[in-house]
């Protein structure tokens, strides 16, 4: 149920601060199976960031692009879809469909279904085991947790104090992943993940005028060098103005209004670039980086100074919050600062469920090396995939990033548009993958594939890493033919004629 009816106390024995994907699945996991209760405490929607502003809206964003893209290069279909675009209004329905229209009862459903109650409003910590709800209506009321306290309140966006820039009103992440009108002209800051696919979607829903400022030397700066190029050069082919090495220094909107999620907010904005540039658009979208929403969690009701982490509330891999006594504090997601990714953050949600319910019934831990007791997969084994065009999926570190950790490290890479499987996919299909080698166990480190549809790649990638699968036990893994899957063979072969040679 959902009660915001005011109380002098409430009692459950699991109290979540945060009701998105990583609140939701440890509230399910310390409660399942048990007679223990739990409640989500939640200002905004039950189903958080990645149901209503990130993940899925963005997703149903990019898939028509991405379909739309390769029909472009696909003989018979190619002349059946000519140079038509695509229908953005049934773009936008169909994004709406997936995002409820923004009402999350079904979510509520889920949640009441498991035996999870929620709780409407602003949570912050007051001291050990308490949690005071602030409601919309101004009404405070206090929680208490007999068992565990869970931090999930998620991140914001970063909006940099640049001059007129915060006063320009810019968009963010929610908003274009909520648009409901496209601009014609639209300036994208930053070259990150967030950065690069908006650019995607925009460009296939039509902006005419599309310009992404990174500060970096290039785009997807965490990835493999060549992801980022590969995907530049798709922006550039495609007609985006892509600056690298440049920065904002100036922002001016004369005109701002209050139009609401989505719709450009206000008149021309100019901004000012690093080397005596200017551009004119209609709207500027900031994807600049991820804030930790500690600022009024209450954190210093418990002693837990996080000024020295950048806000993000540090813990041990049992999801416990290091510096708070007693073993009642854990915290998920992405304000962990361990990987802002959801499903790492449900990962996080799974491990402290199991140790809350663990420590609830009086059972030890599991300390064995793959314990659902321990996170384990935020140890440089983390998979991802950026739903450019095309698209960019690795896990674990860059050749960069092991050998900068100490990895004696060997490394190959292959051409995946020369994998029978890709070519039959679209013509002038463009792909590459590499993998990062420990010399020490000859097994993987880290893999990176770029190219159309390897997006599930990933996950063969990540079970041989986070299995320390050996490259002796890679060449009995047949991949199926014709399929992109092929290119682990590829990969293979040109390691056995690099260590001959």
């Amino acid at each position: 149920m959902t009660d915001n009816t005011p109380h002098a106390e409430d009692t459950w024995d699991v109290v979540v601060i945060g009701g998105g994907p990583p609140g939701e699945i440890v509230a399910q996991y310390a409660v399942q199976g048990s007679d223990r209760t739990a409640v989500i405490v939640e200002k905004e929607l039950v189903g958080g960031e990645c149901s209503y502003w990130a993940c899925m809206p963005s997703k149903a964003l990019l898939r028509p692009v991405e379909v739309l893209e390769t029909a472009r290069n696909l003989p018979g279909v190619q002349s059946i879809v000519g140079s038509a675009g695509l229908d953005v209004p049934a773009v936008l329905e169909r994004r709406d469909g997936f995002t409820s229209h923004h009402d999350d009862k079904y979510q509520v459903q889920w949640a009441n279904g498991a035996g999870i109650d929620v709780v409407r409003g602003h949570g912050r910590l007051a001291g050990e085991r308490t949690v005071e709800v602030t409601a919309s209506d101004g009404t405070v009321r206090t929680l208490h947790a007999r068992r565990a306290v869970v931090l999930a309140p998620g991140t914001t966006a970063t909006v940099p104090d640049l001059p007129g820039l915060r006063a320009a009103r810019p968009w963010t992440s929610r908003d274009v992943t909520n648009l409901h009108e496209v601009p014609r002209r639209v300036l994208v800051v930053g070259g990150g993940v967030v950065a690069c696919e908006a650019a995607t979607w925009l460009q296939g829903l039509g902006v005419q005028e599309l310009t992404v400022v990174s500060s970096t030397p290039g785009l997807l700066s965490r990835n493999e060098p060549f992801a980022g190029e590969l995907v530049l050069q798709a922006f550039r082919d495609h007609g985006t103005t892509v600056l690298t090495d440049a920065r904002v220094e100036k922002v001016d909107r004369p005109q701002v209004n209050d139009a609401g999620e989505g719709h450009v907010h206000g008149g021309p904005v100019t901004v000012s670039i690093t080397g005596g540039r200017q551009v004119e658009v209609d709207e500027i979208l900031v994807a600049a980086g991820r804030t930790p929403a500690t600022r009024d969690l209450g954190l210093d009701s418990v002693g837990l100074d996080v000024s020295g982490s950048k806000g993000y509330v540090t813990t041990d891999d049992q999801l416990t919050v290091e510096g708070v006594g007693g073993d009642w504090l854990y915290a998920v997601g992405d304000v962990t600062g361990r990987a802002l990714l959801t499903h790492m953050g449900k990962y996080q949600g799974r491990i402290a469920g199991a140790v809350i319910a663990a420590r609830a019934d009086g059972r030890p831990l599991d300390d064995g090396p793959f314990s659902r007791h321990r996170d384990v997969a935020d140890d440089g084994r983390v998979p991802q995939v950026t739903f450019t065009s095309p698209e960019v999926g690795s896990v674990g570190p860059s050749e960069e990033q092991a050998r900068k950790a100490g990895h004696d490290v060997e490394v190959v890479e292959h051409d995946i548009a020369a994998v029978a499987g890709a070519s039959l996919l679209r013509d002038g299909y463009v792909g590459r993958a590499k993998l990062v080698i420990d010399r020490s166990t000859d097994t993987l480190l880290g893999a990176t594939f770029v190219g159309t549809d390897i997006a599930e790649l990933v996950q063969s990638a990540t079970v041989a890493v986070v299995g320390g699968v050996t490259l002796e036990q890679l060449w009995h893994a047949v991949p199926s033919y014709p399929t992109v899957s092929e290119i682990w063979l590829k990969l293979l072969e040109d390691l056995a004629e690099q260590r001959r040679s």
